[in-house]
């Protein structure tokens, strides 16, 4: 008959076997006293041939990597961390001390849970996860090609809203005036409101009104007769106007156009009529006109320079077209798509650096587009690397002398390095004072926080009177 410690012996043995836990009993120095009998899946070793050995034998075998005992009798606390054992498994285990009444282990029992499937899973989880990433990037690459349009990128919310709006206007008969700076893409603009249009299949005439001389506007506008002046082509010429019948007619930097010559466009926007030079035939003319300025031409009205009955002709539908610095979001796209184009067109493989693309993202790009797309095809032909870093940029380098110029006008001007310092420390925050349009750009622009640019712009009294 079984006494009372052989039934005790009995339970713990078939409680730890009907647990479904990976359960090991050491006694205070690490030598294991008992194992769970489905040991040999978990460690490639029998749960007899576990008991009696050392931990720290095991460990050095790599049958436990680490040992959970060890760091338990180490720490003289629970432990739990994930150990690789000899077999090739991932578990998860957990030791916890026994003390006796002197505070002195004399168990350690550890509980071990194969984690080998769901670290399996996990690992194809995340391997899901970088496809997912990939494909992402790549629909967002896709989507950002299907927002570029010859060269203007859709993608910011101010240019979101100005193609709408082209889109809108492009099925009227409405005059646009598409005003901005130089190279935002202004003509592009205009291209496309003439293909959303009903003229699509007419003509689009552009006339570069600052390209044209003064003396020869009137003949390129209007056209003339057959003898109208000395030199003048024996069969006579149709002017650009006329070409323009059934279709669009762009003025570009409309507000150079001479005052003589507003006039006469002003008349024949009232009449649809044109008259040849040298002749005294009229010829009915349909056409609908856009017009694009990087002047105000507000101001110029005032200043007597444009004539006013003609602004308000043509200013029916204004668009404005914000400069580069606005929307910066579009920058990264077109650095992609120029330099795709380029290296296309010169048949090169350049790349950016990530440093030239930190130094494009916060140049301030006062030639807009323009001066973008004629960087990227400079630096793509002339270039030996096929990486280009930020020390290629020439506003790069300008921006360095400038600084080494500072440096070295007033390195030895001061009394003292502390005043030397300052004087530097000021030339820079007016710099970026000229650049930037907040003090929050200001401090992205020096690498500084808000507050500190605010503090030291009233430091050395800097403000929108400073020269």
């Amino acid at each position: 008959m079984l006494n009372r410690r052989d039934i005790l012996e009995l339970e713990i043995e078939g409680i730890i076997n009907a647990s479904g836990e990976n359960i090991i009993v050491t006694d205070g120095e690490g030598k294991i006293l008992r194992a769970v009998k489905n040991s040999e899946e978990m460690y490639g070793i029998t749960s007899e041939d576990l008991v009696g050995k050392s931990v720290k034998d095991l460990e050095r075998e790599k049958i436990f990597n680490p040992s959970v005992t060890l760091r338990v009798i180490e720490k003289k606390e629970p432990v739990r961390f994930m150990q690789k054992t000899g077999t090739g498994k991932i578990i998860m285990t957990h030791g916890i001390p026994l003390f006796d009444e002197d505070n002195k282990i004399i168990r350690v029992i550890s509980f071990s849970h194969d984690m080998t499937e769901i670290e399996e899973l996990k690992s194809e989880y995340e391997k899901l996860q970088q496809k997912m990433k990939i494909y992402k990037t790549e629909i967002e690459q896709l989507r950002d090609k299907s927002m570029i349009f010859n060269g203007v990128v859709i993608k910011s919310p101010k240019m979101k809203r100005v193609w709408e709006l082209v889109n809108r206007v492009a099925r009227s008969e409405a005059t646009v005036v598409l005003e901005g700076e130089s190279g935002t893409g202004k003509t592009i603009f205009a291209r496309a409101l003439h293909r959303g249009s009903s003229r699509k299949d007419a003509s689009l005439i552009e006339v570069n009104c600052g390209a044209i001389p003064h003396s020869l506007f009137e003949s390129e506008m209007f056209g003339y007769e057959a003898g109208a002046f000395t030199g003048a082509n024996t069969k006579g010429k149709i002017g650009l106007i006329e070409l323009a019948d059934k279709g669009t007619l762009f003025l570009d930097e409309v507000g150079e156009l001479p005052l003589s010559i507003q006039v006469k466009l002003l008349k024949v926007l009232q009449e649809k009529k044109i008259t040849r030079m040298g002749g005294n035939k009229s010829r009915s003319v349909d056409f609908r006109i856009v017009a694009a300025t990087n002047r105000n031409l507000e101001v110029m009205v005032k200043q007597g320079t444009f004539r006013e009955d003609l602004f308000y002709r043509l200013n029916v539908i204004p668009i404005s077209v914000p400069p580069l610095r606005e929307r910066k979001e579009d920058i990264l796209q077109l650095m992609n798509f120029y330099l795709e184009s380029f290296n296309k067109k010169y048949m090169s493989s350049k790349v950016f650096h990530f440093s030239a693309v930190e130094a494009f993202l916060n140049y301030n790009w006062p030639g807009n587009v323009r001066e973008l797309e004629n960087l990227i095809e400079r630096l793509v032909v002339t270039l030996e690397q096929e990486k280009i870093s930020v020390e290629n940029l020439p506003f790069f380098q300008k921006e360095h002398e400038e600084i080494s110029t500072d440096i070295n006008e007033y390195k030895f001007l001061k009394s003292s390095l502390q005043e030397s310092l300052e004087e530097v420390e000021k030339r820079w925050l007016l710099r970026a004072f000229r650049r930037c349009k907040s003090t929050y750009e200001m401090a992205e622009y020096l690498g500084l926080s808000q507050p500190t640019v605010v503090r030291r712009l009233k430091k050395y009294k800097i403000d929108s009177k400073t020269n």
